[in-house]
């Protein structure tokens, strides 16, 4: 069992009174980590302590901070092995999975460095005689960084990196699901050369979240807060935020689309349906969860996409041997089977479907409609529905029906066709001809709806991390009116 501390000021230290958490493999159910469970007053000290590290970090050249965003890159990658470790035993993640976070999170911190020089303003024409003005973007301060747990690496260094480019102070609130995984990505990029104070991470007991959360967003010296997660928790995180007055950027949970078009190759989509909606159990904020079938495309695609749902077998991540490993809970398994079970009762076919405990093979369910629950829940696991409609504009609607919009994917041979129906479907990112599952550290990242609001990524997350101040020389007198 690992033993894990808070990360404070450059320092492993306890949590105030040598409180902490257990957690537990989702597998076996033995416990395997034991993270400090921080007090508010430790809450308050990690804050504190990025703030105090804000002016000289803000100051830092591009170059610097490029130089040690380079560096947190290669020492994430020396870190893997022992971050494959904890994700296989907290969260019962695959090796792929686990090695793909890993290559993934790497490539961002590469990305971040590159951002370095490219925060950028701008002159503005001025109407006053003698005036330059300036659009500037500066550093906001102190970001409360929030990463959940199904693709930890991926998201924590998403959390932290752009903030850090941008020449911000960061707290990382962990996981409770999986501290340890959060412990190493936090401890490989502060190896890379962070001054103390710059990057700081908390982790506290799963009961206490509400409390720790609402001191970190309300703690003054937070000027940003960022949160991945689902949206039962992002609409708190907002209106906490919303009270202090202080931006948020949230990406949330998803139930998305792919609509499969009558002139679509019926093999290319199968493959992308089942990478999209069963890589990492189906546990992904973009996994497939809604198939729509336009037409005759439905009994083609659903025949085609049984063998392939019936070949994902789970097995115990630990042991390499099978295509999916387990959930993240016995919980969530037993949610999934609920939903399965409620489906079939209301006249769903199922294909695929069974397993043990925490480890559940594939599953699709076959003529879904809109009093399934699974219609418009969103599963975070490895069940999909095929829903069949009559037309695109039907599939459209369908697919506009939830009340999330993070990603979609559309599939027709007639490129100009399924582009004229993804400029329709409300989501912040739509694939055409390719997986709902895709993500870039350069691109645009975000949703609509209920699916959360602002983007990582690029240059949009300069945007959502830096202050932008109008500021003006005066070249000789002004004349006033009074």
């Amino acid at each position: 069992m690992e033993k894990l501390d808070l990360y404070v000021n450059g320092q492993h230290v306890p949590a105030e009174g040598g409180r902490v958490f257990a957690r537990a493999n989702p597998v076996t159910g033995e416990v395997v980590t034991e993270a400090a469970a921080a007090s508010l007053d430790d809450a308050a000290r990690a804050v504190d302590a990025a703030a105090a590290a804000f002016a000289d970090w803000s100051e830092t050249t591009p170059g610097e901070r490029r130089r040690i965003l380079l560096a947190a890159a290669e020492s994430l990658k020396a870190h893997a092995d022992g971050i494959v470790r904890a994700m296989k035993e907290e969260i019962g993640a695959t090796e792929a999975w686990a090695r793909f976070n890993c290559i993934l999170a790497a490539d961002m911190l590469v990305e971040a460095a590159a951002l370095t020089t490219q925060i950028k303003g701008e002159i503005i024409p001025s109407n006053r005689p003698g005036s330059t003005a300036m659009a500037v973007r500066q550093p906001a301060g102190v970001v409360l960084a929030m990463a959940p747990w199904n693709a930890p690496v991926i998201l924590g260094v998403r959390a932290i990196a752009t903030p850090l480019a941008c020449g911000n102070t960061v707290v990382m609130k962990t996981s409770e699901l999986c501290p340890r995984v959060h412990a190493l990505v936090v401890e490989a990029v502060a190896a890379a050369g962070l001054p103390p104070g710059v990057l700081n991470a908390v982790s506290n007991a799963p009961e206490e979240a509400p409390g720790i959360v609402a001191a970190l967003v309300a703690h003054p010296a937070v000027r940003r807060v960022n949160f991945t997660g689902s949206t039962r928790v992002g609409r708190v995180i907002a209106e906490l935020a919303g009270r202090h007055l202080k931006p948020a950027l949230l990406e949330l949970g998803g139930k998305a689309p792919m609509i499969v078009l009558e002139d679509a190759d019926i093999d290319a989509a199968v493959a992308a349906a089942g990478f999209g909606a069963y890589m990492n159990q189906g546990q992904i904020c973009m996994s497939t969860e809604r198939i729509i079938a336009v037409g005759s495309a439905g009994d083609r695609f659903a025949e085609a996409f049984a063998a392939k749902v019936e070949s994902l077998q789970a097995g115990d991540p630990r042991q390499g041997d099978a295509p999916l490993g387990a959930l993240v809970s016995q919980a969530a398994a037993e949610r999934i089977g609920s939903l399965v079970a409620d489906a079939v009762d209301k006249g769903a076919a199922l294909i695929g479907g069974g397993g043990t405990g925490a480890m559940l093979n594939a599953a699709a369910l076959d003529h879904v409609g809109p009093e399934m629950r699974i219609y418009s829940e969103e599963s975070f696991g490895p069940v999909v529905a095929i829903i069949r409609a009559g037309s695109a504009d039907e599939a459209v609607r369908i697919a506009n029906e939830s009340e999330f919009g993070l990603s979609a994917a559309v599939f027709g041979r007639d490129t100009m066709a399924a582009l004229a129906v993804a400029k329709r479907i409300e989501s912040g990112i739509c694939h055409i001809n390719g997986p709902t599952v895709h993500d870039e550290a350069q691109m645009p990242f975000g949703g609509v709806k209920a699916s959360g609001y602002g983007r990582f990524g690029g240059s949009w997350g300069i945007a959502e991390f830096t202050e932008l101040r109008w500021i003006t020389l005066q070249d000789g007198a002004l004349h006033y009116p009074i």
